[in-house]
């Protein structure tokens, strides 16, 4: 039986657009036919857990809309860290069994680092890290030095990643595909912006990431979060566009083609199964 395929959106940083991205990568699966679960494992702050019962109640209004089947994991709260993490990883696995029979899993980690984030990062088949496009969000991957900007060294979180690239590697013999995603994009060409991509670029090469851009800073991200909806579903809720709304989806667009998240066999076994039944009946 194919395993779902796994995509963690994690950094050790709040504020990136990880649930922004996570649900319009889920409503793009679900739109290519696909069963896809999602997972929360922020869920003191619930960022995504939101955006989901958003979109169930937007749902009653539009009934096209398409959701993901949805839980989300509080890290455990005993008082002795191997208790804690213990249950931790029980209550992940039992998780991921759930959805065992799903084609993908799109897991969103907390700002911060946890047990519970790291063990998800090592079940990752691809790993989205976003980050917003300043030194202060780059100090995240590489710890820079005044003066001594060519001698990058892996910060914390870069650390941590290839911590779970092995771990990974250990269990079944397979390799998270890293994607770091520049996010929240100054359209405007800036010197700042130039070097944030020299700099990316020569790490990506020494840590062993793929280097994407993602969406430019835009107000609609935030208004279509009030109604759990993406830029996918603009035609089915009526939405007029607007050149915002256009160069939006056109950044979308790139990104999804660029992630090369692979297409489960599974979802064209259920279409073959679904027309097969529509046909007897």
């Amino acid at each position: 039986m194919l395993e779902p395929y796994i995509v963690v959106l994690g950094n050790e940083k709040g504020g990136t657009g990880k649930s922004t991205i996570a649900m319009h990568l889920i409503v793009s699966l679900l739109r290519q036919g696909a069963r896809v679960a999602s997972l929360d494992l922020d869920a003191r702050q619930g960022t995504l857990s939101h955006y989901v019962a958003n979109r169930q109640r937007t749902k009653h209004t539009f009934d096209d809309l398409l959701v993901p089947e949805h839980s989300s994991l509080l890290a455990s709260t005993n008082p002795n860290r191997i208790s804690a993490e213990q249950e931790d990883e029980q209550n992940l696995k039992k998780l991921l069994e759930n959805y065992s029979s799903y084609d993908y899993i799109v897991i969103d980690t907390p700002g911060n680092d946890t047990f519970l984030s790291r063990l998800a990062h090592s079940f990752a088949d691809t790993l989205i890290t976003p980050l917003n496009d300043s030194f202060i969000d780059l100090d995240m991957l590489i710890r820079l030095e005044p003066g001594e900007i060519e001698k990058l060294r892996p910060s914390t979180y870069a650390t941590m990643v290839w911590d779970q690239k092995k771990e990974k590697a250990c269990r079944s013999g397979s390799n998270i595909d890293w994607i770091v995603l520049r996010n929240r994009l100054n359209p405007l060409y800036s010197k700042n912006k130039e070097e944030m991509h020299r700099i990316l670029q020569m790490l990506s090469k020494r840590i062993g990431f793929r280097l994407l851009a993602g969406f430019c800073d835009r107000v609609i991200f935030r208004e279509l979060f009030i109604n759990g909806t993406t830029l996918l579903d603009l035609k089915d809720t009526g939405t007029s566009m607007t050149l915002s709304h256009v160069a939006a989806r056109k950044e979308l667009s790139d990104l999804l083609s660029a992630l090369e998240i692979p297409v489960q066999k599974k979802i064209k076994t259920q279409q073959l199964a679904n027309e097969a039944a529509r046909v007897s009946a």
